[in-house]
């Protein structure tokens, strides 16, 4: 039975990648810096699911959490870097500590993540790291714009990692990076009210499930890159080629959003009633 390991994965998109992998035949370590959720969660997905608590900007422990699910089952054929964070504010305002904090999470807690697949999938000469970034790492988002900057950094070190491996002639291992319009998770569950967090609106949103789906699709057919829909991956390439074109429309952009977000909330408060 082929092994994955999902970082991030007590509930949201984590869960949903958990599932979509276990319906697929693997053996799922189900990890998250909350081990009870990590707990609830591998019960939930049934057979075939295991859990850990795993502290992602601890690279040790995903060393350790890498070793054991080789030795467990004899190898490691998929990561997923799902594990990340989101503190919206104006960037010259918010606290350094949440900057950091995303810093830490999202793009060194992807890079200790890499590092121990690698790791445990090099003798083996085999496997698939996927991390799951965001379309904030192919474009300035305003509001998210530290949550942006540790996304970037998270898909430079993904496309990177990639190249080296090829340069140094490993051509078994593949490292993904996917990056989704916002998906409505707990992530940005308590965020309808915040228009620091309105980029997140500003496209489509996205079920968790939809976006395990395209995982799947990346495991049968690796990519480097993948943006989803990928309409907005074209459309948030154009602002980010001609940034003096993007500042001045960002206003614009950002009053749709909020429009967007607004309307999103009345649709659940509708279903809710």
């Amino acid at each position: 039975m082929p092994a994955a390991l999902v970082t991030g994965a007590g509930g949201g998109l984590g869960l949903a990648i958990g599932r979509m992998l276990a319906g697929r035949g693997y053996d799922v370590c189900i990890t998250d810096l909350a081990g009870e959720a990590a707990g609830r969660a591998a019960h939930a997905i049934g057979t075939g699911a295991w859990s850990r608590r795993l502290d992602v900007t601890d690279a040790a422990d995903c060393s350790a959490a890498a070793g054991e699910v080789a030795e467990r089952l004899g190898a490691l054929d998929v990561w997923v870097n799902n594990a990340g964070i989101l503190i919206p504010g104006l960037a010259h305002q918010q606290d350094l500590d949440a900057q950091r904090a995303m810093l830490e999470v999202n793009a060194l807690g992807t890079f200790n993540g890499v590092r121990a697949a690698l790791d445990a999938m090099m003798p083996a000469g085999r496997g698939h790291v996927v991390n799951v970034v965001s379309l904030a790492g192919l474009v300035a988002a305003p509001g998210e714009v530290a949550y942006a900057a540790s996304k970037h950094a998270a898909i430079a070190f993904s496309i990177g990692t990639l190249a080296d491996l090829r340069r140094s002639g490993v051509t078994g291992i593949h490292v993904s990076a996917i990056c989704p319009d916002g998906i409505w998770s707990p992530m940005l569950e308590g965020k309808l009210d915040d228009p620091d967090a309105a980029a997140s609106w500003s496209g489509t949103m996205l079920s968790p499930e939809r976006v395990a789906e395209r995982v799947s699709g990346l495991l049968d057919k690796p990519r480097p890159v993948v943006a989803f829909p990928r309409w907005r991956g074209a459309f948030v390439r154009v602002f980010d080629a001609f940034p003096s074109l993007a500042v001045r429309l960002i206003p614009l952009v950002m009053k749709d959003a909020r429009r967007r977000q607004q309307r999103f909330k009345r649709k659940l408060e509708r279903q809710a009633a």
